[in-house]
């Protein structure tokens, strides 16, 4: 009999212990709320975005109402490396942060109704070419972001590639163009946001994804303009996180400009 209470009272305890944690946040629980209030974007493109820029212990906590689409199409609570899950990745050790982590943040901080749903599937390396048509990447980004939509509502695309093609920048407009027609089609969403951002100091890549606005409706770029890079082509962790605030701030702005049309 008093086997039988000390185990008890374990578990009680054990119980208690949990319950606690849960009510100080420090066991979040994977998203159970609305479709329509789960915003979802997809993040796709090379190094850059897969993340690469090293970041602290407390950049390694969950982010507060922002939810990742794992390897079996649930959602977690979303943390440092984001590129983890994607199915075309490199070594795991290689994924670290990506602007995904301040984009998410400063979204969320614009609407505090709404939570994120991020799907997250770069691969580092990339050519722009490996994306279009029917490739593999392609397939992947698509299929993962229409089972992200079973249970979010994407709101847009951020796209971060070019370091691949800058020994063959020629077309590289028309090749993203028709990569953005071939996502709007393929998800019925004619005027869904997308996204560039631009490299590092290469103007042959850099001033072609600046025209991206001015050839495709509700589409805009990011500039690279300030950001620092602590290896090749890699930005550091504060230029990435001021990256990830510029896709938030032109996000917002086309999101608008849709609702004012």
């Amino acid at each position: 009999m008093r086997i039988k209470h000390t185990v008890l009272g374990l578990v009680l305890c054990i119980s208690a212990l949990q319950a606690v944690s849960s009510a100080q946040g420090k066991t979040p629980q994977a998203y159970r709320g609305d479709k329509e209030n789960l915003h979802v974007y997809l993040l796709i493109g090379q190094s850059n975005m897969a993340g690469r820029a090293p970041y602290t212990q407390n950049e390694s906590l969950p982010i507060e109402r922002c939810y990742l689409l794992d390897n079996s199409g649930r959602w977690e609570p979303a943390s440092n490396p984001l590129n983890r899950y994607s199915t075309i990745r490199k070594d795991i050790s290689m994924q670290k942060m990506n602007p995904g982590y301040r984009f998410a943040q400063a979204m969320l901080e614009t609407d505090k109704t709404i939570s994120l749903g991020l799907v997250v599937n770069a691969k580092g390396g990339s050519k722009i070419e490996e994306w279009s048509g029917a490739s593999k990447f392609y397939r992947e980004a698509l299929r993962r972001v229409v089972q992200a939509q079973e249970t979010g509502t994407l709101k847009g695309i951020l796209w971060h590639q070019g370091e691949a093609n800058v020994g063959n920048p020629d077309k590289y407009i028309d090749k993203l163009i028709e990569l953005v027609e071939r996502f709007r089609k393929d998800l019925d969403m004619p005027e869904l946001p997308f996204i560039a951002g631009q490299i590092d100091q290469v103007p042959s890549i850099n001033d072609q994804i600046a025209t991206l606005p001015d050839r495709l409706p509700f589409t805009g770029f990011v500039s690279s303009e300030g950001l620092v890079t602590f290896e090749e082509w890699h930005f550091d962790a504060t230029s990435v996180k001021l990256m990830g605030e510029r896709y938030a701030e032109e996000m917002l702005k086309i999101q608008t400009s849709r609702m004012t049309e």
